[in-house]
């Protein structure tokens, strides 16, 4: 029988945290107007004020919990065969490396990072996708997309000079930002010089759209094939 991680222990709450969760209802009830961001403020002051003497209570309950997680974890690897084991270690490893990544690019949202530029063919789909027709958002995205493959090269070009521009635009806020991010004593996020932009031909431009929108479409299809399955 395979063993997923479902099935590990769980680690036991911190002191604060135990306090939190035994006083949350109490709190909620004596103060039904307040957010949850405002009701966890006020928990953390009442902890905060907490004389020593009951915070221990709290802290030989956690001790407690801890030695029953360890013997129960102790237990649980026991169990598990090295081809589980290095399943379950794998698992972790991307469960830990996706909160890794959403927490930088919330991060990154904090700081004020300027938005990635658009593309010619994610502006016209911008501009026509209410219209367009289609009964799905798959279906509109297919159908948007065999409308720019047809259209010339005269009737793509506003579009890709609209991407142009705002490829502008990024790179002048990127600079700005960038040496908003020195100042602060954030170097790691400034970009090096190979992730810089290079300067594309009209024509080249073209190209790398018509690649851009075929990559959409593939996987606008590949979707719509998932959910007809």
């Amino acid at each position: 029988r395979g063993i997923s991680s479902e099935e590990r222990p769980k680690r036991p709450l911190t002191a604060y945290f135990r306090f939190l969760k035994e006083n949350r209802s109490a709190f909620r009830q004596k103060n039904p107007e307040m957010s949850n961001v405002e009701l966890v403020k006020r928990i953390a002051g009442a902890w905060k004020e907490l004389p020593a003497s009951q915070k221990q209570v709290y802290e030989e309950a956690r001790k407690a919990d801890w030695q029953r997680y360890e013997e129960q974890l102790a237990t649980y690897k026991a169990q598990l065969t090295p081809a589980q084991a290095a399943a379950l270690k794998e698992e972790r490893r991307k469960r830990l490396a996706k909160r890794r990544s959403f927490r930088a690019k919330r991060e990154l949202t904090v700081l004020g990072k300027p938005k990635r530029p658009r593309s010619g063919f994610n502006i016209f789909v911008s501009e026509n996708f209410q219209e367009s027709e289609g009964l799905s958002p798959m279906g509109k995205m297919k159908q948007l997309f065999d409308t720019w493959r047809k259209l010339s090269g005269s009737q793509k070009q506003p579009y890709l000079q609209l991407a142009e521009d705002d490829k502008v635009r990024y790179e002048n806020e990127m600079k700005s930002w960038e040496a908003k991010m020195i100042e602060l004593g954030r170097e790691d996020l400034i970009r090096s010089r190979k992730q810089r932009p290079i300067k594309k031909t009209a024509g080249t431009a073209e190209k790398g759209e018509t690649a851009k929108a075929s990559s959409h479409d593939n996987k606008a299809k590949l979707r719509l094939k998932k959910s007809e399955e």
